[in-house]
């Protein structure tokens, strides 16, 4: 009997050409944004300068040859400030200011997980997870788990096995047992040998069963262990620390308002700055910060102690009377060499004070640690507790922002709502730490399957928000209904029986209206969701008013 095969269309053969295409140029999209992330953070050394304008290149080359006009017009604009700008000289703020908007605008062209109509797993487009577990229950039911994230991993039961996987290719993260193949200390020991053949470090998640002594902690810290679990694995936690390790962050460079009557000085501060591809802002005339402030979005201050017209700590008393500038941070830089008067000034609202002339990498690493710990603390402030994600305040305050992007660019923007359906019930059933666990399994899951520049906000309780810039509505209820579907799939443990949960949403695209009314009307079309039956997504009609 001659077997009958059904070959695919031309059609469909056409659409996943186009579509593995459009992947390849994105991941050369997603190098350039990482390269320009290691540049600033290099202190924009030649090296990664050199690796930056290749991986623009090569993006180029790729956007023009698959025919992704967005990419390559942005990939051509990147090359022309590059062309512009002297390597031997410090870049300036407006080239680092028009470097990092064209990064921005690009990575809004990158692909989430659900834009492709490719299979998952077809186009490896991410690092995998490499598991070693000795309890093959245990591996195979975190395997599950991380599919249902969207993660790539794959469990390994014998030594060769692991060196074989490895050496076909790096893994992302490694969760393995402390002894695995049933040996004492066996997996710590293959880790040792893996870390040594390589110049970057892989993070390694460590599982113990019994033995829990600081000695094996040790060992398992020196083997760049980055967490220790013991007497069994919570799927959720171990996925949400693996989403930390892999996360790339897109974060603007550092800002700085420099305050100096002398220009000299403010100007090579400022040229210092520039070199480790910091945007700065110089303001030689004292009396005239506050109009700057409120026009700089600026991380950090430098300020000179002796001025005239007013000295730096009176200047700052008046700058931290404001409530909105309080947290941000005062380093007084100034040839005063009196420990005593700088103690004061530190105690005038002053943060750190730096003695000149002052050693340019001094000044850099102080900005830098400074910088950071002022957006840790900022973040901590915008974020949800329970999920990590922004809250409610800051989620309409971005959606502000996004409107006034929208309108600017001329792009498309969609707001969207998201309620988990028959909560309380959950609550009721399962009890408050099920409940959690849900909200986080979901909180997770849309970090997992949405852009790095999509913002995901906690609204309230089970309410969720998302932001989705330069995304068409179409393109907006298809992703959305395909993340619903497949977290409508997912099965959260649970005693005596697995819980699946649904959720409703409600979407509404921007029209030239504000953000109270964008999220007033896809609030309604949640509503309508909710009305409808649940477990759907549905988008705002002016009926709806």
């Amino acid at each position: 009997m001659t077997e009958l095969v059904v070959k695919p269309s031309t059609t469909s053969q056409t659409a996943r050409l186009k579509d593995h295409f459009a992947q390849r140029v994105t991941n050369r999209a997603r190098h350039v944004i990482e390269c320009w992330h290691r540049l600033n953070k290099e202190h924009w050394s030649k090296q990664w300068l050199a690796e930056f304008q290749r991986a623009n290149e090569k993006l180029l080359k790729y956007a023009e040859r698959f025919k992704q006009q967005a990419h390559s017009d942005i990939a051509r604009q990147i090359s022309k400030v590059l062309q512009d700008f002297n390597e031997e000289k410090a870049p300036n703020s407006d080239v680092i200011r028009h470097l990092n908007d064209l990064i921005i605008k690009l990575s809004y062209t990158a692909l989430r997980k659900g834009d492709t109509s490719i299979e998952i797993g077809s186009i490896p487009t991410s690092k995998p997870v490499y598991i070693g577990l000795n309890h093959f229950s245990m591996a195979t039911k975190l395997l599950k788990q991380m599919e249902y994230f969207g993660l790539r991993a794959k469990v390994f039961h014998t030594h060769d096995e692991f060196m074989k996987g490895f050496e076909n290719r790096y893994p992302a993260v490694i969760v393995i047992d402390v002894d695995f193949g049933g040996e004492k200390r066996a997996g710590i020991e293959l880790i040792n040998n893996i870390q040594a053949q390589i110049e970057t470090p892989i993070p390694i998640l460590f599982y113990c069963d019994e033995d829990d002594n600081i000695l094996t902690r040790l060992e398992a810290a020196r083997a760049n262990g980055c967490e220790f679990y013991t007497h069994g694995l919570e799927a959720g936690h171990v996925i949400e620390r693996i989403e930390q390790l892999t996360r790339i962050t897109l974060n603007d460079p550092y800002r700085v308002l420099i305050v100096d009557d002398s220009k000299a000085q403010a100007y090579f501060t400022q040229s210092t700055l520039n070199k480790a591809g910091i945007i700065t802002q110089v303001v030689t005339k004292p009396l005239e910060v506050m109009d700057v402030l409120e026009k700089f979005d600026t991380d950090l201050i430098i300020m000179d102690m002796y001025m005239p017209d007013c000295n730096g700590m009176e200047l700052s008393k008046v700058i931290r009377q404001q409530e909105k500038y309080v947290s941000i941070p005062i380093i007084y830089l100034s040839a005063e060499g009196d420990i005593d008067k700088q103690l004061v000034a530190m105690g005038e609202g002053g943060d750190d004070f730096l003695t000149k002339p002052i050693k340019p990498r001094h000044l850099i690493m102080t900005v830098r640690n400074r910088g950071e710990r002022a957006r840790t603390l900022l973040s901590r402030m915008i974020r949800d507790s329970l999920t990590g994600l922004y809250n409610h305040t800051y989620t309409l305050q971005q959606l502000q922002t996004e409107v006034m992007r929208a309108e600017e660019y001329e792009h498309p923007l969609v707001f969207a709502m998201i309620d988990i359906d028959k909560f309380k019930s959950v609550n009721d059933t399962y009890g408050h730490p099920m409940g959690d666990r849900v909200i986080k399994s979901l909180a997770l899951f849309l970090k997992q399957r949405l852009r790095k520049t999509d913002t995901i906000g906690r609204y309230g309780g089970e309410e969720f928000a998302i932001i989705l810039p330069n995304t068409g509505q179409q393109a907006a209820v298809g992703l959305l209904d395909d993340i619903r579907e497949h977290f409508s799939q997912m099965k959260q443990p649970a005693h005596p029986t697995d819980l699946q949960v649904t959720f409703s949403c409600g979407l509404a695209m921007f029209d030239g209206s504000n953000g109270e009314q964008l999220s007033a009307q896809a609030d309604k079309a949640l509503y309508a969701a909710k009305n409808g039956g649940r477990n759907c997504v549905k988008v705002y009609q002016a009926s709806q008013s």
